[in-house]
């Protein structure tokens, strides 16, 4: 269970975080919303861009995810997007995910919000920060798989 994927409705997805980050493990959580932030959702009106994830006090929370105000909601309507919201798992996933991000160099990493069952989960990643180098060397990578495919495919229309 510690390490799914997210298959359901995707709403909003960090895509820095593969740019910054070496994900080495992920866990799915739900998430804990107030008022109208589910039909906000639904709308994919989310954007996680610069969330973070912290652990107090034995519980997990989500910092600046921003969830537009719903326009035709009412007095429920939470007054701050951008509120720490609660994440939903179990004592023992919190307990191995605060293990392995105390280690130097790890961190809590929103990677994508998307509903699954009718609920809203949040995927979140154990990542090791990336410097400047490893970014290049990736950049690279990504080039060349790139020209390899590019190649191939030029084969395949000359074979035809």
């Amino acid at each position: 269970m510690a390490t799914k994927k997210a298959d359901g409705k995707l709403l909003a997805q960090n895509k820095k975080a593969s740019h910054d980050y070496f994900i080495e493990d992920t866990y799915e959580c739900g998430l804990v919303l107030t008022g109208t932030e589910i039909k906000s959702l639904r709308a994919g009106k989310a954007n996680i861009g610069d969330s973070f994830s912290t652990i107090r006090n034995g519980e997990a929370f989500v910092h600046n995810m921003h969830i537009s105000p719903f326009e035709q909601g009412n007095r429920s309507n939470p007054g701050d997007p951008t509120r720490t919201r609660k994440l939903l798992l179990k004592k023992v996933q919190i307990a191995k995910m605060l293990g392995q991000a105390k280690q130097e160099g790890y961190t809590l990493v929103p990677l994508k919000v998307y509903i699954r069952n009718g609920y809203a989960k949040l995927l979140i990643g154990i990542g090791k920060g990336k410097k400047q180098f490893d970014k290049r060397e990736s950049a690279a990578k990504k080039d060349a798989q790139r020209d390899i495919q590019r190649a191939l495919r030029e084969k395949q229309k000359i074979a035809r």
